[in-house]
């Protein structure tokens, strides 16, 4: 009886020690699901999306892109581009963002100039052989990225390490083959001027599939105008990075580079891009501070072109921001903020990951109409 009794015992210990293991793991797993998802990208992703994304490594000409590792280097800037193009017809850039990336202190900032904000095109003269100015989306349709690059470079004044140019209509498929992502939409966007694209993208969807997130983007006739505009595009971007950071989407990213072909193109090399967005999607303490080129529009003459002119002090505003932000001596509790973020310091500050299906229902993103 001793010994049955005993043998019971050492039985229920090691029940109880295997349901502990299992306890134990199972818990350090999910607290780190994505130490682990990243291990497991190394493993068994990360020589297959490299070699994918050799096919978007294009620098461009008489430019030399500084390379370097994302993981702990100093401070960049990036030019986001956010490209309309359909068909075969000649794309603009909808979204110019210039973005500084701190992977140090995984600070991001991101500053949106609006698609007609007036200013000198570099690169392009006019008929007279003088200095041509136009909207600056106007740059991406006459020279490609790079007038893009080198024309926002002179509005700014400062230099741009690196650029990425994203085709919107690529993000269709995509977002198919995520199952949707999370948009911020509390009243029906209708599209429904003369001159405008029709559709009609309902509100208070808890995801919103490829049509429907694209035409987010491309919607344009609320009262906030371009500023409204490049705040979506803010929401889209982000959207998108939320989708991509969960675990279960990792083993599907070569498939979503495959979809994206040739609507994607950078001067990152294939290796640095995924130590970069390695970068990105790890940290819990990356942060997000946009801001949009404050501004006023009107025409030129009684029936010119509408153009939207930058505010002179908010432009000077901006340089000194990029500039502060650049400089690798800076903490990041150091970094001058944009004006909305210090006139308001208890203003929480949003990770790119806190844009969930749950918040987006909440959040003012909606049309004004």
């Amino acid at each position: 009886m001793i010994k049955s009794t005993s043998r019971k015992s050492r039985r229920w210990k090691w029940i109880m020690g295997i349901i502990t293991f299992v306890i134990l793991v199972g818990s350090v797993g999910y607290y780190n699901r994505v130490a682990l998802g990243m291990w497991g990208f190394d493993m068994f992703l990360a020589g297959d999306v490299e070699k994918k994304l050799e096919n978007s490594y294009k620098p461009l000409e008489g430019r030399n892109p500084q390379q370097v590792s994302y993981r702990k280097e100093a401070p960049f800037s990036m030019l986001l581009l956010g490209v309309d193009q359909r068909d075969k017809e000649i794309g603009r850039s909808d979204t110019m963002i210039y973005t500084v990336v701190r992977p140090s202190d995984g600070a991001i900032l991101m500053i949106s100039i609006p698609r007609d904000t007036y200013t000198e095109i570099v690169g392009k003269k006019s008929r007279a052989g003088n200095e041509f100015y136009d909207k600056i989306t106007h740059a991406y349709a006459f020279g490609g990225a790079k007038m893009a690059v080198e024309t926002v470079e002179k509005l700014f004044g400062h230099s741009i390490d690196h650029y990425a140019s994203i085709n919107f209509s690529g993000f269709r498929e995509v977002i198919d083959a995520m199952d949707g992502i999370a948009l911020p939409i509390t009243e029906d966007l209708v599209n429904d001027d003369a001159d405008h694209e029709k559709f009609i993208v309902k509100a208070g969807q808890d995801v919103y599939m490829g049509q429907d997130a694209l035409n987010y983007v491309r919607f344009r006739e609320d009262a906030g105008g371009d500023t409204s505009r490049t705040g979506r595009h803010q929401v889209f971007l982000n959207a998108i990075m939320n989708k991509a950071a969960q675990v279960e989407q990792w083993s599907n990213i070569p498939d979503f580079i495959d979809i994206m072909g040739k609507n994607f193109s950078t001067d990152l090399t294939p290796e640095h891009m995924i130590d970069l967005a390695k970068s990105m999607l790890q940290t819990d303490t990356r942060t997000i501070y946009s801001h949009t080129l404050k501004g006023s529009g009107h025409r030129k003459s009684d029936h010119g072109a509408w153009y939207y002119f930058a505010d002179e002090d908010d432009l000077t505003h901006v340089t000194d921001l990029i500039e502060a932000w650049l400089d690798p001596t800076l903490s990041k509790a150091q970094l001058p903020l944009p004006g909305d973020y210090e006139k308001k310091p208890n203003k929480p500050v949003k990770p790119v990951q806190s844009l969930s299906s749950s918040s987006a229902t909440k959040a003012t993103y909606g049309s004004s109409r």
